[in-house]
C-alpha cells in the first residue's frame, strides 16, 4: 500500500512538473514572437513540439487562456489573441490604479521605517546608477535599472500587505506589457534615456516620502501618475519599431498601421 501511494505521488509530481514545463515553454514562445498573434494552436501539434503528453499541454493551454493570451475556437483548439493599442493603454492604467491603492493603504495604515527600508534601498541603488550613467554606455547600465525598477514596484505593492490586491495585480500584469517594467527597455532607445530615469526616480522618492508621512491620497495620486511614464514609453515604442522589438510580448500588440495577418495553424 505504501509503495502504491509513493508511486501515485511520484506520478502526480511528474505530471505537475510537465505542466509547468509546458506552460513556461508556451508562454516564452508567445512572448518571443515564435507564435504570432492570430495563429492557431492545436493540442497535438504542441505535444509534438514540446515533447510532453497531452494532459500537461491541455492544462497549459487552459492556463494561458485564463491569463488572456489565448482564446478558445468553437471548432477546437486556440488562437493567439492580439491586443489593440487601446488594450495596452488600459492595462497600464489598471496597474496604476491597483498600485496606487497599495500605496494609499500602506500610508493610511502606517508603515514602520524598518518596512520602508527595502524601498529606500531600491532608491539608493537607482541613485547609484544615475550617478555613474553619464560616463557609462546605455547598454551597460540599463538592464540593471530595469531589474531595480521591478524590485521597487514589488516592494511598494508588498507594503499594503494585501494578498487580495496582490492577486488582482498579478492577473492585471499577466500580460507583460502591463507590468511596471513592460516598456522600460523601450526607454533605452530614446535620445536621452537618463532623463526619463531621473524623472521616474523623483516620483519613486516622492511616493516613499508620502507613505512615510501617512499621506494616503497623495501617495495614491503620485503612484497613478508614475504609471503614466509607462504610457509615455508605450507611445514612443509604437512610433519606433526598434523600440517595440525590445518589449517582451510587444508583437501581440496590433498597431493601427499594421496589415492584418492571415491566420494559420501551428
Amino acid at each position: 500500500m505504501q509503495a502504491a501511494r509513493v508511486a501515485m505521488a511520484t506520478d502526480r509530481d511528474e505530471r505537475s512538473s510537465q505542466t509547468v514545463h509546458a506552460l513556461m515553454a508556451l508562454r516564452n514562445m508567445l512572448l518571443a514572437g515564435e507564435i504570432a498573434a492570430g495563429e492557431r494552436i492545436s493540442e497535438l501539434s504542441m505535444v509534438d513540439r514540446l515533447g510532453v503528453s497531452r494532459t500537461p499541454v491541455r492544462s497549459a493551454l487552459a492556463r494561458l487562456e485564463a491569463e488572456g493570451f489565448l482564446e478558445a475556437i468553437p471548432s477546437g483548439g486556440y488562437a493567439v489573441k492580439s491586443f489593440t493599442e487601446r488594450d495596452a493603454f488600459e492595462a497600464i492604467e489598471i496597474r496604476g490604479v491597483l498600485e496606487g491603492l497599495c500605496a494609499r493603504l500602506a500610508a493610511e495604515r502606517g508603515v514602520t521605517e524598518a518596512k520602508l527600508a527595502p524601498l529606500r534601498d531600491s532608491l539608493a541603488a537607482i541613485d547609484a546608477i544615475i550617478g555613474s550613467a553619464a560616463n557609462t554606455p546605455v547598454e551597460d547600465y540599463f538592464p540593471k535599472y530595469v531589474e531595480l525598477n521591478a524590485s521597487y514596484h514589488e516592494r511598494l505593492v508588498a507594503l499594503a500587505e494585501s494578498p487580495i490586491i496582490e492577486r488582482q495585480l498579478a492577473m492585471a500584469t499577466a500580460l507583460p506589457f502591463a507590468s511596471a517594467s513592460g516598456f522600460v527597455m523601450a526607454q533605452s532607445t530614446m535620445h536621452n534615456p537618463l532623463n526619463t530615469i531621473i524623472v521616474a526616480q523623483d516620483q519613486h522618492r516622492c511616493i516613499v516620502e508620502a507613505i512615510a508621512a501617512r499621506e494616503g491620497q497623495r501617495a495614491e495620486s503620485l503612484t497613478r501618475e508614475h504609471a503614466r511614464v509607462a504610457l509615455r514609453n508605450l507611445r514612443f515604442a509604437l512610433k519606433h519599431q526598434n523600440s517595440m522589438a525590445l518589449v517582451r510580448g510587444g508583437g501581440l500588440i496590433q498597431q493601427r498601421t499594421s496589415p492584418d495577418k492571415t491566420k494559420k495553424t501551428v
